[in-house]
């Protein structure tokens, strides 16, 4: 029979609608019997006020609705009395999610060593489900045998049967180790701030899953199972994103992701929105898992918030590298630059391989036989030989981000991959060792260089901004307007971007050369890892959008080169963005289409426009 979960003043109870003449309001007041009962109180269920609201977007029921007409099985629904409101936040980012949300058929198989950062944020996006490979099920067992072994003959074990950092010496009897990893959990939910999004909750669920998959950390095949099972099922634990310094592992943020799990706090599904995370589990078929001895302390140590942000930062970071080289090409073009400086000879003497792409790239669709521009056609009488760094030194600037973004790809792969908890178990040796593996060092290095060197393409494009805009250096009207004066035109864009780099400067600061001793001086250094990884992100989207204005600006320009083209391939990009912004006759509001260029960084559609130009520029130069 079909039921829905109703929440009653923070209780849920599952109550069925399968009666054909039953109604909404019907459904109501069974749920209040139920919660009279089980408070004890004396029934008043049917002299009771209420309305009821649908917990996913908060929409208002028709009473005298049938419940089978307007509810589906394993809804969620409030009942909310007279002066009161709905007990759930329902954020735009978790609304958003839901409508855009269709469970995916296809799986990825998880097996520890091969999860690729790709795969990781297609995850998170909800384009697969998981299982996990017949050889990681088998490793996972033998793991968990370890530890059953050492519960059956009383050893001493960090994390199995002692306290946890300062209290490692404290011995707990065997009555209370399954108490001992629920304290453990719940005591770790100390994270402020905004919660995860449902995408980056994703990540860091499956990143767990496929650490522990390595069978290092000595869980359960059964609880391992349950957190599968919540994945498939999109059932999403509400994490704050502040918290962790990166060491002990991200204790926080993968409390808060285990407490859900338990079946406590918050949780998140395409079904629910944001509700009580026992009703969701239970509303998905699914039940709390119950922690075993050093389960808790398996499922909160580890580097995966830093990991599966980083990843997410590496993935924008390299779409956002490519497409820079695009739109620096439409700038020369606007300008009327000279492709000397990219010469095949002069980068073949300084053979840096990001040097050398970015080079290539900029030839393959910047004038040449293959694909002519009329306007370096028409410039070729005056005979440019060199324009400014801006311009020049594309292929040096951009290139040592291309370099970095593989250095940081490596480090953050790997560490996708690790056994990251402690202690860690080893079953051929039937031994578990204590040890450093959850230190946050390495990611957070990595995204602090990644950080630094992204903000240069930003710190770049700002220059080249300000070149287009300033009429002393671009031959153009100012700020690339006509009837100056009347018009500013792209005077406070430019403001914009430079604001944003400015920001980015201060986030470059490295958070991995900070240090607090934490844990009374037994955790006496930490990497700071989770701050490198948010912030990271943060300079990677000021790029995109910094990079959307040279974009707006750089279109903008060619309008006063007319009649003569650019190139196939920047002729392409002009046609993408004039799809979604029409150019600039007279001031209008800037932010809309600043955020229609940004949205066209963001996927990657610049890039997909001149890539095939790019397949065909290669191939042709072979022929």
């Amino acid at each position: 029979m079909p039921c829905v979960s109703v929440c009653v003043r923070g209780e849920w109870f599952r109550v069925p609608f399968g009666s054909p003449s039953g109604s909404v309001h019907l459904l109501g007041i069974e749920a209040l019997r139920r919660y009279y009962q089980a408070k004890k109180l004396e029934d008043a269920s049917g002299k009771s006020e209420f309305s009821m609201l649908r917990c996913q977007g908060g929409e208002l029921l028709q009473l005298k609705d049938k419940a089978e007409d307007v509810l589906e099985d394993n809804d969620f629904v409030q009942l909310v009395f007279p002066g009161e409101s709905g007990k759930y936040d329902f954020s735009p980012r978790a609304t958003a999610a839901q409508q855009s949300y269709q469970e995916p058929k296809e799986y990825i198989s998880l097996d520890g060593n091969s999860l690729t950062i790709a795969d990781l944020v297609s995850l998170g996006q909800g384009l697969f489900k998981i299982k996990l490979t017949h050889v990681a099920e088998e490793g996972i067992k033998k793991g968990r045998e370890v530890i059953d072994t050492f519960i059956r003959e009383d050893r001493v074990v960090y994390g199995v049967n002692t306290g946890f950092g300062k209290f490692a010496r404290t011995l707990i009897p065997k009555e209370q180790l399954a108490q001992l990893q629920e304290n453990l959990v719940r005591s770790h939910c100390a994270g402020v701030g905004t919660p995860l999004s449902v995408e980056r909750t994703r990540m860091l669920l499956v990143l767990r899953i496929n650490v522990l998959a390595k069978g290092h950390s000595g869980v359960s095949m059964e609880t391992i199972g349950a957190m599968i099972k919540a994945f498939n099922a999109s059932c999403l634990s509400w994490v704050p994103e502040q918290g962790t310094v990166g060491a002990s592992g991200d204790l926080a943020p993968l409390a808060h992701l285990t407490l859900g799990l338990m079946g406590e706090g918050k949780m998140w599904s395409p079904q629910s929105g944001w509700a009580d995370a026992k009703a969701v589990l239970e509303g998905h078929g699914l039940k709390p898992i119950v922690l075993k001895p050093k389960e808790g302390l398996a499922l909160i140590n580890g580097t995966q918030l830093i990991s599966s942000l980083g990843s997410e930062a590496v993935e924008r970071a390299i779409a956002v590298t490519r497409q820079a080289d695009v739109i620096a090409a439409l700038t020369l073009e606007a300008l009327k630059g000279t492709t000397k400086a990219f010469d095949s000879a002069i980068h073949a003497v300084r053979p840096h391989p990001g040097q050398m792409e970015v080079a290539e790239r900029l030839r393959s669709i910047l004038d040449s036989k293959i694909f002519p521009s009329q306007i370096s056609e028409s410039q070729k009488s005056f005979d440019r030989v060199q324009d400014a760094y801006t311009l020049r030194c594309i292929p040096q600037v951009h290139g040592v981000v291309n370099d970095t973004i593989t250095f940081v790809h490596k480090v953050i792969s790997t560490e996708l991959n690790s056994a990251t908890d402690n202690p860690l178990v080893f079953a051929e040796t039937g031994q578990t060792i204590s040890g450093g593996n959850f230190h946050g060092e390495y990611p957070a290095k990595a995204l602090d260089y990644l950080a630094i060197a992204v903000h240069e393409l930003g710190s770049i494009s700002e220059r080249r901004i300000e070149r287009l805009v300033n009429p002393s250096l671009s031959e153009l009207p100012a700020f690339l307007v006509k009837e100056g004066g009347l018009n500013s035109g792209f005077m406070i864009a430019h403001c914009t971007a430079a604001a944003l780099v400015s920001e980015n400067k201060a986030l470059c600061h490295p958070a991995s050369i900070d240090s607090l001793s934490t844990s009374a001086a037994t955790e006496d250094h930490v990497s700071m890892g989770g701050w490198a990884a948010r912030k990271a992100l943060r300079v990677v989207e000021h790029v995109e959008q910094v990079l959307a204005i040279e974009l707006l600006a750089a279109c903008q320009a060619l309008e006063f080169l007319r009649p003569l083209k650019s190139t196939a391939p920047l002729e392409k990009v002009y046609q993408l963005l004039r799809s979604v912004v029409s150019p600039w006759d007279r001031d209008r509001m800037m932010s809309p289409d600043i955020e229609a260029a940004h949205v066209l960084v963001r996927q990657q559609n610049v890039w997909k426009t001149v890539e095939p130009y790019m397949d065909e520029y290669r191939k042709k130069l072979k022929a």
